[in-house]
């Protein structure tokens, strides 16, 4: 029985797998192959939970830590359409552009701040390569050169938090973590959330944009006549200009970020702080000739945050000091003063028909992400009815050399699906399945595996899932975009040195894990 079964399940992986290629949608790909071999199962006498569905959907559905999924994509989608890219990548490409391979170092530097900032890497990339390419392709540079470094850097959104993949990924983790201990004996494990993984993320991502300066920098001074130095295209920014450009983008991840990693506000929380903050500066943006409704807003925003973190603020309470009385007054006051800039943020966006698009976008992609989440918990259910979970135990501890073993080919077949499947598929079927099994093993210092660690290794890995043909989204955003003088051979070949950086991130990561495991411990204990 329990070969069949097995049977079942790898041939459910491959029929699923091969659905998906012939492009029926995810979603429904997935529930549609679940329920035939729970019907197939059930006939050779499995014992198939079908009942559980509706209970597994519906805490999928009011899980609060997804709540941050919509309001990540608003904030980026809002910030897409404010002009914040435009102006960073003018102000960064005359700051830079007068440096060999400068031009490159603008794309990058602009790439890690809207990661930071937006997170959402269709947008980055056809932004970047709208306003970019032409004006490197102008100023002799490499069109594989060009074309590498915008996909490669619109991709960082998928590593440096906040990020809709490390919230996904966060949460599948955080349940596989507790399956995980319970396996192991420990029934109380200390509980893994989203701001863990954001906080090892942190270091890698940043190493990574590191690494692809250096291979700019490498490129610019071994081959200069593939990324020469800007011609004169006007004067440099002035210090105000700078400012201009990179103040709000910066304040708006110090005000996301920040408040995650030092504890003032919950993933979710911080999410609602950068939509808000994402309108506001949009509001800005569109009437910059009158910023005082926006500036009052910002300020009511800060000040909140700050009465946040020093004075209890609840009210159903049968006794309040009097410090916190005040504070409470003082909050219902600032909060007042930013619904109104709000208000006129929100008329502003509308009357330039910017509010509308932003909203039905918004929309369709968290419709989209929480379908095929379902779908992937009704197939991720079934497989392991069919005894999938203990073929995949079987499977990853059998293998020679342990946990390197182990690794090495979880990451390997995470990178060849990445050719073919989604991010999305690969963390809501293929991270639950081997997560579990994983993070019972040791990390390559001999301490046990964290879940900050796999994680920050995986989206590494998953990274590459946009930059990699046939199915690399990145390279369709950029092909879109991209003047006919470019060839998709040109686009294809300009991501290989910048798949092969990844690779290396994840050599880096496996020899020292402490790059990914140091921030939470400092942050969190």
């Amino acid at each position: 029985m329990d070969g069949i079964l097995h049977t079942l399940d790898i041939l459910m992986f491959a029929v699923a797998c091969v659905l998906l290629l012939t492009g029926f949608p995810v979603a429904f790909t997935l529930a549609g192959v679940a329920l035939l071999f729970a019907l197939v199962g059930t006939f050779f006498g499995a014992s198939i939970s079908l009942g559980a569905i509706p209970s597994r959907i519906f805490g999928t559905m009011t899980n609060e830590t997804l709540i941050a999924v919509p309001l990540f994509i608003f904030m980026g989608v809002m910030l897409e359409r404010s002009k914040v890219a435009e102006e960073l990548l003018e102000t960064m490409g005359r700051l830079f552009g007068r440096m060999p391979g400068g031009l490159g170092l603008a794309v990058i530097v602009v790439g890690a701040l809207l990661a930071a900032s937006t997170g959402i890497v269709g947008a980055t990339v056809v932004t970047m390569g709208l306003l970019s390419l032409p004006t490197m392709l102008r100023n002799g540079y490499s069109p594989r050169i060009a074309c590498g470094s915008i996909a490669a850097s619109g991709t960082l959104g998928q590593i440096i938090p906040p990020s809709i993949v490390l919230v996904f990924l966060a949460d599948q983790l955080s349940n596989a973590y507790q399956t995980a201990q319970r396996e192991m004996g420990n029934w109380s494990p200390d509980p893994f959330s989203v701001g863990d993984l954001f906080a090892g993320a942190l270091l890698p991502g940043l190493a990574l944009v590191g690494l692809y300066i250096i291979y700019q920098l490498f490129v610019a001074f071994t081959q200069p006549h593939k990324a020469p130095p800007m011609k004169s295209e006007g004067a440099a920014p002035s210090l105000s200009q700078v400012l201009h450009a990179l103040v709000p983008p910066i304040a708006l991840i110090i005000a996301v970020l920040g408040s995650i990693l030092m504890g003032i506000a919950t993933p979710t929380e911080a999410a609602a702080v950068g939509a808000v903050g994402a309108l506001l500066l949009a509001g800005y943006r569109l009437h910059e000739e009158k910023p005082w409704p926006i500036y009052l807003a910002v300020l009511s925003l800060v000040g909140l945050l700050f009465l946040t973190s020093f004075v209890d603020l609840r009210v159903a309470r049968t006794e309040i000091p009097p410090v916190d009385q005040a504070g409470i007054y003082a909050a219902s006051a600032l909060c007042v003063v930013l619904a109104y800039g709000m208000l006129v943020a929100l008329y502003r966006v509308f009357s330039e028909n910017v509010l509308v698009p932003v909203m039905q976008s918004t929309t369709q992609i968290t419709c989209m992400v929480f379908v095929i989440l379902i779908g992937a918990t009704f197939f991720s259910l079934i497989f392991r009815d069919l005894g999938g979970e203990e073929l995949v135990q079987e499977a990853l501890t059998g293998l020679p050399g342990g946990a390197l073993g182990a690794i090495i080919v979880v990451m390997a077949v995470m990178f060849v699906l990445g050719f073919f499947l989604d991010f999305l598929e690969i963390v809501f079927v293929v991270v639950p399945l081997v997560a579990p099994v994983l993070l019972q093993l040791e990390m390559p210092n001999g301490e046990p595996m964290s879940p900050a660690w796999l994680g920050v290794m995986m989206a590494v890995n998953l990274q590459t899932s946009f930059l990699t043909p046939p199915f690399g989204f990145a390279l369709f955003y950029l092909r879109g975009v991209a003047p006919p003088s470019v060839k998709t051979s040109d686009i294809y070949y300009g991501i290989i040195p910048f798949v092969l950086i990844q690779v290396l991130m994840l050599a880096i990561l496996w020899y020292m894990p402490e790059l990914a495991t140091w921030l939470p411990k400092v942050i969190y204990g």
